[in-house]
């Protein structure tokens, strides 16, 4: 992190301390009060100056403030209604409106903050940031058996409205036992929309966040477009898509089949294991993706295995044994034609090959008398021909040009020309060519790429340094495993690793597209208000868990991380987070503002004045839990922020 942006976000945070602390000074000396001091900062004064009966101190640590009322702090047995000019001196309500002008103070600042940022036109965020179409499900959710799909769109969560990304995470945290997941089905040819209502539990989608719950959508949609790091250089060095035909700027728009919704979800199709297949099934040409497995996986009989053996021989692939071969769970004919279906020897491998619910139409089990005629966009005629093709995993790759006039679209609008952008009509004459010489390769802004060969992180780490390095992090990782006591917690960290170690990717650096996000100051407000209300509900309920919570780190984090995307969003946080700043101090705590506003209330109410010695005992034990929940929330900042560098 930047040093500068830090002490920036540290002064920031400090701003809305001191102008807090001032809203308590000008209602303290309106109303009579006699203020004896207000900081500036905090710790040993490296200045002080007496302006208009008040003594000034400027601290050595330039964050927040103070002001010191006259009588406003228990001192012994001494009667502060009695002191002269004192805070207590005053009737119930003067006091109700100080103790009130502080937070007052922090939601006008708020508020104007939300003023100018909606003034200046906004700010540009990410797509994938509001957008409500969802761009990848969890395969092993409740929402995915249901029919939810990426291209499908969220509308809200427990009939809250969908508001951006992170409803995906704060609404299953801040949910009960199960939460409602309200939406449409979309049909992505025709963009027919279809509601629907469903109730599902949260759960744990990732082992080494026992505490993070999901509800199924584990990413909002995003453009997928090509974005070189750098700009001397287009490529990175080993990328596959180098000779693909590619160029910077591009959207991938589809890949084996699939429209692409997102870059997690081209991150499982590159990855998912499918061979995609054209097929002739009653004299129709079709498409199908299908698992490309071992063959030790399978349960072969003999007549089956010698069949394999002599194609294993016609492909001249001798040097590989048969069981480490891939193919299809398919009985073929000798001209690629299926017979039936093949068994896996692992029951747990046939219904993750095999789902009861398929991703897609193209994932349907093939049928008996399907002709296989291209595997990968390669023509084949022979069952030994699709043995040899099976051996090398290639995609096929469709790319649009983005328009960059559409650059600055409102977020109001991105989300219909997204879920419209695709031309079926020019991606299916495209895909029609694939696996033969026909043309048109390109059309309509849209071009098909040469099939392209994705590589491991390890491939691509071409270099003797970069190879190094790389084996480097991945020595680093597996220390990190060995260290984990749970052993099963171990064995899936294990697993994972494994699976990096195989990912599959195409070595290029994507970005999403820009919107300009800019609803009107009461809609931040208020959608702002709704969340804390949500968040404090959840709390006390236990729903959600106090180490969630930002604390004093972690809010500067979210301030320097704004100033490093512009000056709109560090207004806009600035914004949020003091009004989270007025409505936690409103709460009805003693040390808090709304702890003494209710104290106040009640000696309106009952006409009897407090005690010092009440005073002291409501006010110190809290005090004592503010400061041990201030220091916790440090804690878990600081560990989230350790944690955020490690991984894979």
């Amino acid at each position: 992190m930047s040093l500068v942006y830090i002490i920036l976000a540290a002064l920031g945070l400090g701003l809305l301390i001191f102008i807090h602390e001032l809203g308590h000074y000008f209602m303290a000396r309106r109303v009579g009060m006699k203020v004896e001091a207000f900081g500036i900062g905090f710790g040993k004064p490296i200045k002080s100056w007496d302006f208009d009966g008040v003594k000034w101190n400027l601290g050595w640590i330039p964050f927040g403030g103070y002001v010191k009322i006259a009588g406003m702090e228990p001192d012994g047995e001494q009667d502060l209604y009695k002191i002269p000019g004192g805070f207590f001196s005053k009737s119930p309500w003067d006091r109700i409106k100080v103790a009130f002008a502080g937070p007052f103070v922090n939601i006008l600042f708020a508020f104007l903050c939300f003023v100018v940022v909606w003034g200046t036109g906004g700010r540009e965020k990410d797509y994938a940031e509001f957008t409500h179409v969802i761009g990848w499900v969890d395969p092993r959710s409740e929402l995915y058996a249901k029919g939810v799909r990426p291209g499908d769109v969220i509308t809200g969560y427990d009939n809250n409205e969908y508001r951006g990304r992170t409803d995906h995470i704060y609404a299953p945290m801040t949910a009960s036992d199960t939460i409602i997941v309200q939406g449409y089905h979309v049909n992505q040819r025709t963009h027919e929309k279809k509601p629907f209502e469903y109730t599902v539990k949260p759960y744990h989608p990732n082992v080494f966040k026992k505490d993070f719950l999901s509800a199924g959508i584990i990413h909002p949609a995003s453009y997928v477009i090509f974005t070189p790091a750098e700009s001397s250089k287009t490529f990175v060095e080993g990328s596959p898509m180098a000779d693909s035909g590619i160029q910077p700027y591009e959207r991938i728009a589809w890949v084996d089949g699939l429209a692409v919704y997102s870059l997690e979800q081209l991150h499982q199709i590159l990855n998912d294991g499918k061979a995609f297949l054209t097929i002739q099934r009653n004299g129709q040409k079709m498409f199908a993706r299908v698992p490309r497995v071992r063959v030790e996986e399978l349960k072969l009989d003999s007549e089956v295995r010698e069949e394999l053996t002599d194609w294993q021989h016609e492909a001249q692939l001798i040097s590989t044994k048969i069981p480490q071969l891939y193919f299809i769970p398919y009985n073929l004919t000798p001209d690629a034609v299926v017979e039936n279906q093949l068994k896996f020897i692992d029951k747990e491998d046939q219904e993750q090959e095999f789902p009861e619910n398929p991703f897609s139409e193209i994932a349907k089990p093939l049928q008996k008398g399907d002709k296989i005629i291209a595997v990968d966009g390669v023509p084949i005629k022979q069952a030994f021909q699709l043995l040899y093709q099976l051996q090398e995993r290639k995609v096929n790759v469709i790319v649009q040009r983005v328009d960059a006039s559409k650059a600055n679209i409102s977020s109001l609008e991105a989300d219909n020309q997204f879920l419209q952008e695709n031309d079926w009509k020019t991606i299916d004459a495209l895909v029609a060519a694939i696996g033969t010489n026909a043309q048109p390769k390109e059309s309509n802004g849209y071009r098909l790429l040469k099939p392209v060969k994705p590589i491991t992180h390890k491939e691509l780490a071409s270099t003797p340094e970069k190879q190094a390095l790389e084996n480097e992090q991945l020595m680093k990782t597996k220390k990190e495993i060995e260290a984990i006591s749970d052993p099963e917690e171990r064995a899936q960290a294990q697993q994972l690793l494994n699976q990096y170690e195989k990912q599959l990717i195409l070595g290029i650096t994507v970005k999403d597209r820009q919107v300009n996000y800019n609803p009107n100051p009461i809609q931040l407000f208020t959608g702002i208000c709704e969340e804390i209300w949500r968040t404090l509900s959840a709390l006390v309920s236990g729903n959600l868990k106090p180490k969630w919570m930002a604390g004093p780190v972690g809010i500067v984090k979210v301030v320097h991380d704004s100033w490093l995307l512009g000056f709109r969003d560090v207004l806009y946080w600035m914004g949020a987070i003091s009004l989270n700043l007025a409505i936690l101090n409103l709460l009805p705590i003693p040390v808090l503002d709304g702890g003494y506003i209710c104290l106040f209330l009640l000696e309106m109410v009952t006409g009897r004045q407090l005690k010092p010695k009440t005073l002291e005992r409501l006010i110190v034990p809290f005090v004592v839990l503010l400061v041990g929940f201030l220091l916790y929330a440090t804690y878990n900042d600081i560990m989230r922020l350790l944690t955020s560098y490690v991984g894979w």
